[in-house]
């Protein structure tokens, strides 16, 4: 018996080591953490309980059979953040620089057969070389059956990838279908093909962090949410980012205590909105000021600005907030944005989340490069996601909300529960001017004419009552009590029903 023990210490150990101390070293040199080091910090302390420590690869081609690692280039198993149940699995580059081979995607196969058994996420960290060339199809099959489960588990379970060294060619397309990618600066990438790819065939030159780097997704492509300077920080966050989300989609988020009240007003909103209304202000201050102790987690801050998202806390309870950003682009709606947008609305529907959403909308932003680019079936994703969303819904239209774009975010045609204005809000077709430009075109030529007849537009169209008394807006709130009302009517909705009509699965403008 102590010979079996001894030799189950001394495989632990091998495990352990990855691919050696001096592999380790190596890693370390370049900002990085292992495998097992990331685990230990993403996890509750000793909660993490590994699975599958000892399985090695099969591959006896190009001198494979003397070359086993235990573990095989990624640790699996599961654990708690702040004692709620989650997978886990870490690729460790330290081991065939992480490249997945056959046994490798089983285990990985394995845990997310388990997380979607008890309903429970999976975080991916991920930190590959790609395919273990090696083993030729059988890792490409490997990938596949990855592939697979992502699909089956979405809008199951939340999935998140954390992406902290390369992850190239076939692996992207498993993050890509995660609910969120966060990226770690100067140390991570994705792409398709490579920089040397690239220079072959379009014969660009590219560095690999300018064609995939993390702030490359997080500001031009869109692909990830986060960037993060260090493997530390981002860890710390994703802890922080994981109590907001519920463990599956039947459960509700978790609830967390706040002394901030309910009612409590905050008067200076009243003077937040400018007196003109082709001045900008910032959306984040009355998101900051509404929500729970200011505490508001924003997604994919430095892409498409002109609409702000992320999780919040109201009472406690974890929302969705969507908002138009009058800073940037004055809040229109473009490609971008729809996109950002309908993917993060669909996920708050996905995962029982309620949607409060800010209203300052001008329209969708014109242009050739827009409708070239197929502005109408990308902004029909935002409508779609919100039209689908059976979760509570609370909107608040703070000044404008002009033509479709007042239809497409979160309308009371759109089944919108509650929906409120403040009495800054301008529900129109289109601004007053534009609007007499059009109804009088070529009729008036005197500009006090043009004047008095935009001011009767204004005050006939440019105000909340005219959509107030038809029932499409419940209540022109005052600003200082928005915090209030939202709370009350999230607390009203708690107990909301509604069924979709069944179907295999709808159509979605792609």
């Amino acid at each position: 018996m102590d010979s079996i023990i001894r030799e189950l210490e001394e495989r632990r150990a091998a495990a352990r080591a990855g691919g050696g101390q001096r592999r380790v070293e190596a890693q370390h040199a370049k900002g990085k953490l292992t495998a097992r080091e990331r685990i230990e910090l993403l996890l509750d302390d000793g909660s993490f309980e590994e699975y599958d420590m000892f399985v090695e690869h099969r591959s006896t081609d190009f001198g494979m059979a003397d070359q086993r690692v235990p573990g095989d280039g990624v640790v699996t198993g599961h654990g708690t953040i702040n004692g709620r149940k989650l997978f886990v699995f870490s690729q460790d580059f330290t081991v065939f620089g992480g490249s997945l081979s056959e046994a490798h995607a089983e285990k990985i196969c394995k845990i997310m057969d388990q997380a979607m058994k008890v309903g429970a996420p999976v975080i991916g960290l991920n930190d590959s070389g790609g395919a273990r060339i090696q083993e030729g199809v059988a890792s490409l099959g490997g990938y596949a059956e990855v592939f697979q489960r992502n699909v089956m588990a979405s809008g199951v379970i939340p999935q998140i990838s954390m992406v902290m060294g390369p992850c190239a060619g076939g692996a992207v397309y498993s993050p890509a279908m995660t609910d969120y990618i966060f990226m770690v600066k100067d140390s991570s990438y994705m792409f398709v093909t490579g920089p040397d790819v690239v220079k072959t065939v379009t014969h660009e030159t590219v560095t690999a962090e300018d064609l995939g780097g993390a702030v490359t997704h997080t500001t031009k492509s869109g692909v990830a949410d986060l960037a993060f300077e260090n493997d530390v920080e981002a860890l710390a966050t994703l802890r922080r980012f994981f109590d907001f989300l519920p463990l599956n989609n039947r459960e509700r988020p978790p609830v967390l205590p706040s002394e901030d009240p309910a009612d409590r007003p905050e008067f200076s909103l009243n003077t937040l909105v400018p007196p003109d209304p082709h001045k900008p202000y910032d959306i984040k201050e009355l998101i900051n000021k509404v929500v729970d102790e200011g505490d508001f987690f924003e997604l994919q801050p430095t892409y498409a600005g002109n609409i702000v998202i992320g999780f919040a806390r109201m009472r406690g309870e974890t929302v969705g907030i969507v908002a138009n950003q009058p800073m940037v682009l004055a809040g229109c709606l473009d490609i971008n944005s729809s996109r950002k947008a309908g993917r993060f609305v669909r996920f708050c529907d996905c995962f029982n989340i309620p949607i409060v959403t800010f209203v300052d909308v001008p329209g969708f932003l014109p242009g050739t490069d827009q409708e070239y680019g197929g502005i109408i079936n990308h902004g029909s994703k935002l409508l779609f996601a919100y039209a689908e969303a059976t979760v509570p819904k609370v909107t608040v239209i703070t000044r404008k909300a002009y033509g479709g774009a007042y239809d497409v975010m979160s309308s009371k045609h759109l089944r919108g529960d509650v929906n409120y204005a403040w009495p800054s809000a301008e529900i129109a077709v289109m601004g007053p001017k534009g609007a007499v430009e059009i109804i009088f075109r070529g009729a008036l030529d005197d500009p006090k004419e043009v004047e008095k007849r935009t001011e009767e537009y204004r005050e006939k169209f440019a105000n909340p009552f005219v959509a107030a008394s038809r029932g499409y807006i419940d209540d022109v709130i005052m600003p200082h009590n928005t915090r209030r009302r939202i709370c009350t009517a999230l607390a009203l909705l708690r107990t909301k029903q509604l069924d979709n009509p069944w179907k295999k699965h709808d159509n979605i403008p792609l």
